[in-house]
């Protein structure tokens, strides 16, 4: 969870051109104030894989008390324990993947603290994450539990950082080997679960160069090389994710490939949007914050673009075949703490802001699918750029959650080309692109289109060329609201929520909308 790389602000309209190859392959010039952009149909590109829309729960905070799972005994509603609102929440998102058990923690982590009856299971501190106990409540049958539930993958993050490559590959034989094949199969067995689990996702550690161990990459590419030959799946495939850079540290990217490259299916890249990025101590507030503020977390957002770009460049030097996947399984902003709240938990409100920033990055994501194939948001509950926020009985949809509700059809969908040329917003020193798009073309042929607005100011008349299919009409649903930090809580829930958006039209083989100030804007074309 921790950064170590810095950002820099020095941003300036050539830099980002440069870093944006689908601005600056546009050529049509819009009129002062508005956008142009082609989107090309015919011309479909890679598969944006469904687990790009996965989550992250770590142990911290209230992310998995009080927020995935409650107990059996819970006043709160709940099915075997976990929480029954955040359950139906979830699964109306379609969350394809979690990953767990973090995160920081998962290098402190050991499994057999967490199987076993409950009331036996050793309490330890949680040295990572506000110094409170962790009782190991919430172990390996209860993840696994709750991924059946979701109808989700499991992505299980092993401990390099502190135990022995024996400790991650019995862990792996615990939770697929078949039932009555070995001591760890009759063990799970008597610990209530007689059948396998599938394990879809390993994690071979949790950042490596940072909380994971402070390793160096050659170092951290060699245990990754150890620690993956001994973890065998006995239950179908397993992808193995190798902890990878966080940031702009391309030489750990170089490293890790060049070394175990050969043994792995994934490259993990951490990033993190700071309005403020000197201190890191000093984040900036999740409301009440300044526009200023707004225009500096759209520049770091976009500095993704960058990393995503240059890591895959240096991943084809070794793989041109791109069969290591460019895994960001930890992203979003990270503000400074809710005042008043243990800082260890990191709980922060989610804005309009927020949502901008996840319309943002999918559509990053989007332009990169051949090489991000999965991702993470950090984190699912209660934790950092959450999808939902909980008080007791209580629960709450998030900006962010709308967000990836507008993006559903993305999941599984094919990509198409969509090149922009957009005005620029400006303030002070930061100058970026106001409009970002992308769009996807699902099973059934329907073509959909995101826009997203990160000009908070003015709205932005567009208009899009359309090749390669045939379209008569327009129409989806918007996220915007009347401030920038305008946000959901407990007492107003739906502050901040997708409205219907009729404000496309399609003739002559041109859409035309006028995207709202700071909006996110997915439509439906028909």
């Amino acid at each position: 969870m921790l950064k170590r790389w810095g950002l820099s602000l020095c941003l300036s309209v050539a830099s980002l051109a440069l870093a944006s190859p689908a601005l600056s392959q546009s050529t049509a010039a819009p009129a002062p104030g508005s956008a142009t952009a082609t989107l090309r149909a015919d011309q479909p590109g890679p598969r944006m894989h469904r687990d790009v829309f996965g989550q992250f729960a770590e142990h911290l905070g209230h992310g998995i008390y009080d927020g995935i799972w409650v107990g059996p005994r819970s006043r709160i509603p709940n099915d075997a324990g976990y929480r029954r609102d955040v359950l139906d929440a979830l699964k109306a998102i379609n969350v394809p993947m979690v990953r767990w058990p973090g995160g920081c923690f998962a290098d402190e982590y050991h499994w057999r603290d967490g199987i076993g009856p409950a009331s036996k299971r050793p309490v330890k501190v949680n040295t990572n994450w506000g110094g409170i106990n962790e009782d190991n409540s919430f172990g390996t049958h209860e993840f696994m539990g709750f991924v059946e539930r979701l109808g989700a993958k499991a992505y299980v993050s092993a401990n390099v950082g502190s135990a022995p490559p024996s400790e991650t590959a019995q862990w792996v034989e615990y939770i697929t080997a078949p039932a009555n094949t070995s001591v760890l199969a009759k063990e799970r067995g008597k610990n209530g679960h007689a059948g396998p689990w599938k394990l879809q996702y390993l994690g071979i550690g949790n950042e490596l160069w940072g909380c994971g161990g402070n390793m160096r990459a050659e170092y951290a590419a060699d245990l990754t090389n150890r620690y993956a030959q001994f973890a065998k799946s006995a239950n179908g495939p397993m992808l193995k994710i190798a902890s990878g850079p966080s940031d702009e540290n391309y030489e750990w990217t170089r490293d890790l490939m060049r070394i175990a490259g050969k043994n792995i299916d994934g490259l993990a890249l951490h990033y993190y949007t700071r309005p403020r990025d000197k201190d890191w101590n000093d984040k900036g507030p999740a409301i009440g914050f300044s526009e200023r503020e707004w225009a500096t977390t759209m520049a770091h957002t976009l500095r993704m673009e960058e990393f995503i770009t240059k890591h895959s460049k240096i991943m084809d030097e070794t793989d041109p075949a791109k069969k290591v996947m460019l895994a960001v399984d930890e992203w979003g902003t990270w503000y400074d703490p809710t005042p008043g709240t243990n800082p260890g938990f990191l709980m922060q409100q989610n804005s309009l802001r927020d949502a901008v920033v996840a319309g943002l990055n999918l559509n990053i994501f989007a332009h990169h699918a051949d090489r991000v194939r999965m991702a993470a948001i950090a984190q699912m509950v209660n934790v950092l750029q959450a999808m939902l926020l909980t008080d007791g009985p209580r629960m709450v949809k998030t900006p962010t959650y709308h967000v990836f509700d507008l993006y559903k059809p993305w999941q599984d969908a094919t990509t198409l080309p969509i090149e922009v040329t957009s005005p620029w917003y400006h303030l002070d020193e930061v100058a970026v692109p106001a409009v970002s798009a992308s769009a996807v073309k699902d099973a059934a042929g329907r073509v959909h289109v995101a826009l997203v607005n990160l000009d908070p100011n003015r709205a932005v008349p567009l208009s899009v060329a359309i090749q390669g299919v045939q379209a008569s009409t327009a129409s989806g649903r918007i996220i915007t609201a009347a401030t920038m930090d305008a946000h959901n809580s407990f007492d107003q829930p739906n502050a901040v929520a997708p409205a219907p958006f009729n404000g496309a039209q399609v003739a002559n083989g041109a859409l035309t909308v006028t995207l709202p100030a700071k909006s996110v804007v997915v439509l439906d074309l028909q």
